[in-house]
């Protein structure tokens, strides 16, 4: 255990210790263009959103202010709401806005002014008023961006989708190098461990154009997975065995730049180590989405072959798995989340997480694999969330996720393993946007033979999925490129699902 003094010793290393306000500056002059990295929004609701930008560059040591203008016209001729914000070096000069005070269920547009420069103008809305019955909701999902794995093409195309909201669910970066077959290259390449390292992994990802397109043309919510912060953690536990409070100040300064960097509210700051980012989210009375945070507060992943990490278990021979203490979620987020479920009102609801929760295992005589990394390695924790379903009569339940790298739709129930059990639930899991599928498409025939809950499977694409809400059905449109190795793939719709209003499961069209 570190004493306080040590604590705060290494905390200022990695550059994570707290900072007081800086005096703003009034008039700022920059070297170079302060708006490199765009512009964001987030978290819509009916009378606003937040806006978001980071001051590239060198802006220097000093607060500087960031003029905000909100206009009812993308050439920003009537400005319906501006303001003042404070760019605090601290912080990497990051702004977030929460403007308030607009009208619901439409668009705006949006920019940053500071030291004579401008932004991007940004696109964004407002979500339908409290308690409206909106026709439709369309929305994309989307996951798991390496940067040296290829391009973020899948953004281009996402773009020209007539959408209302993006909703990423995990691995905005990736704080590993591949050191080979890169058809771009991180730099720099050791993995990051302070916070001047990772927010520079983020300006180099929030530089990619396609990225920023995105960003441009409609607000997001968002969730993490583990590449925000290291491979396959969990809690405070680092899969290479880093002493505990060793790695909760990395993870420290990986939550401050992933705030940094992200259209959050300013409810969502972290304090050190610590920072709440599940949250709820209501498109009028026709959906409400649960964001989820699968890392932050998860049991260590059940029968290691290291000192941490996920990794393939026989669960017939690992006893961790039927220990009812082990969370996915923490007990505060369990209890957070079956309360919201109580009091759901929602024609549908989504609830949006990071990894596979329909059972996968591959079986033989002798063994039944499955991956510990995922619900798979806390099965009590997920009937306990499938049980909450249904003890809560929740119309319409959706679960959406990443993190494998594969389209996925499944049945969900809340015994996998007995062919009685009933469907409660619907899963569509995206494959990743950039990043390189594993090991299982090569084992999808077995997955697809054994899981028969599973409907579809399909690894060989990069891309993201396309998903509607309108007239009693829940749309999905699988979406894969034909390559990441070069900027101007064309993408197709790869399988069409729907699940109908009152029926759980997932039917292909």
């Amino acid at each position: 255990m570190f004493d306080r003094r040590e604590f705060l010793r290494i905390a200022g290393l990695l550059g994570v210790s707290r900072a007081l306000p800086a005096r703003a500056q009034p008039q700022p002059r920059f070297e170079e263009y302060p708006f490199a990295l765009g512009v964001a929004s987030g978290y819509p609701r009916p009378d606003g959103m937040v806006l978001w930008t980071r001051l590239s560059g060198r802006p220097g040591p000093a607060a500087i202010p960031v003029r905000w203008e909100i206009a009812s016209d993308e050439a920003m001729r009537s400005i319906v709401a501006t303001g003042t914000a404070e760019a605090q070096p601290a912080w990497a000069h990051s702004v977030h806005v929460e403007a308030r005070g607009l009208a619901p269920d439409r668009w705006y547009w949006y920019r940053f002014l500071a030291g004579g420069a401008a932004s991007p103008v940004g696109r964004t809305r407002t979500a339908p008023a409290e308690g409206a019955n909106p026709a439709r909701l369309r929305f994309a999902f989307a996951s798991c961006q390496h940067f040296e794995h290829g391009y973020f093409t899948a953004y281009k195309h996402m773009v020209a989708d007539d959408l209302d909201l993006v909703v990423f669910l995990g691995d905005y970066i990736y704080e590993s190098s591949l050191r080979r077959n890169q058809v771009r290259i991180h730099d720099p390449a050791d993995e990051p461990v302070t916070l001047d390292e990772y927010r520079a992994r983020y300006e180099q990802y929030r530089s990619d154009k396609d990225l920023q397109s995105a960003h441009h043309a409609y607000p997001w919510i968002v969730t993490w997975d583990d590449h925000e912060v290291d491979n396959d953690y969990a809690n405070d536990r680092q899969e290479d065995g880093t002493p505990p409070q060793e790695f909760l100040l990395r993870r420290a300064a990986a939550y401050r730049a992933y705030y940094e960097h992200m259209p959050l509210p300013a409810r969502m700051r972290p304090n050190g180590p610590a920072m709440r980012i599940y949250t709820d989210w209501e498109w009028g009375s026709l959906a409400s989405f649960y964001l989820l945070d699968c890392r932050q507060y998860r049991s260590p992943q059940a029968c290691p072959r290291k000192a941490g990490g996920g990794n393939e278990v026989d669960r017939r021979e690992c006893t961790e798995l039927r220990d009812a203490s082990r969370t996915m979620l923490g007990a505060a987020q369990e209890t957070w989340l079956d309360g919201r479920f109580a009091s759901s009102r929602a024609k549908w609801n989504i609830v949006a997480q990071s990894v596979l929760m329909a059972q996968r295992k591959t079986a033989s005589d002798e063994r039944q694999m499955v991956w510990s990394d995922s619900w798979d390695g806390y099965p009590i924790a997920r009937r306990k969330i499938l049980d909450s379903i249904v003890s809560r009569r929740l119309a319409n339940p959706v679960v959406i996720g990443g993190d494998v790298h594969m389209h996925f739709v499944a049945d969900l129930k809340p015994d996998f393993d007995d062919e009685r059990s009933p469907v409660v639930a619907s899963e569509f899991v995206g494959t990743s946007i950039s990043s390189s599928p594993g090991r299982w498409q090569r084992d999808m025939p077995s997955i697809l033979a054994q899981n028969p809950h599973i409907k579809y499977g399909n690894g060989e694409r990069r891309g993201y999925v396309r998903a509607s809400i309108a007239g009693g059905r829940f749309n999905a449109e699988l979406i894969g490129l034909y390559t990441v190795k070069k900027p101007d793939s064309r993408a197709e719709v790869m399988a069409r699902f729907a699940v109908e209003d009152g029926r759980p499961g997932p039917q292909r069209l």
